[in-house]
């Protein structure tokens, strides 16, 4: 029985690329990907009130993204990871008034993500290997400082946040690497706006929190 226990183990690791990845403490790789963010608005209770602003429209922006990942096992089937991440987002807001003028203000970051989360793996068949990721994040946003000083952004925001990240995705072992698809919902839990109340925009928002699709492709090894 242990003779044929142990050929069976040795023919399945002959099928598997990169066996002895299983096996290693911690690795390193390299992430890239697109991001897509919006902000969500939480109206003013003088927005409901007046009649300047009939509809506040956020918009979905396309972005990029560029980190280095660092992966420490914790089980078979548990990991603790994280991706510093340089990323290059936008968003906007479309204010409509009541006379059917409208205004759009933009928002570009160049931002620096750091997320902290748990990967739950299922088992490997083979050479694939599902997976789901969650955790939090620390956001900042390089762009928010200079921002604050220009006239003609109406709204304003601040250069930190925080929240949560949920996602899954797939790996595929190959002989000399590991590709992984992903695919993750990145929500800010803070108010970043900063207040003006000078501007009838800005009346008009009581807060802003951020929401972010990512789409990642890692290179593992």
């Amino acid at each position: 029985m242990c003779l044929l226990l142990n050929f069976h183990a040795k023919a399945q690791s002959e099928n598997m690329n990169n066996y002895e990845h299983e096996s290693a403490p911690y690795y390193f790789g390299m992430t890239i990907g697109t991001n897509f963010a919006q902000y969500k608005v939480n109206p003013s209770s003088s927005f409901v009130n007046t009649d300047t602003i009939k509809n506040i429209t956020p918009s979905w922006k396309p972005g990029f993204l560029i980190g280095i990942m660092g992966n420490l096992r914790i089980s078979n089937f548990i990991d603790i990871r994280t991706i510093p991440t340089f990323m290059i987002r936008e968003k906007g807001l479309t204010f409509t008034f009541y006379d059917d003028k409208k205004f759009t203000n933009s928002f570009e970051s160049v931002m620096f993500n750091l997320p902290l989360e748990a990967k739950f793996k299922s088992d490997r068949q083979e050479n694939f290997r599902f997976y789901v990721c969650a955790g939090a994040k620390l956001d900042f946003d390089f762009n928010a400082n200079a921002r604050s000083k220009r006239r003609n952004d109406v709204i304003k925001v601040k250069a930190f946040d925080y929240g949560y990240n949920l996602g899954l995705g797939f790996e595929f072992y190959y002989p000399n690497f590991i590709f992984s698809p992903e695919i993750k919902i990145s929500n800010g839990l803070g108010n970043i706006l900063m207040r003006n109340d000078d501007e009838p925009t800005n009346r008009a928002i009581n807060g802003l929190t951020t929401r972010m699709i990512l789409i990642s492709f890692h290179i593992e090894g």
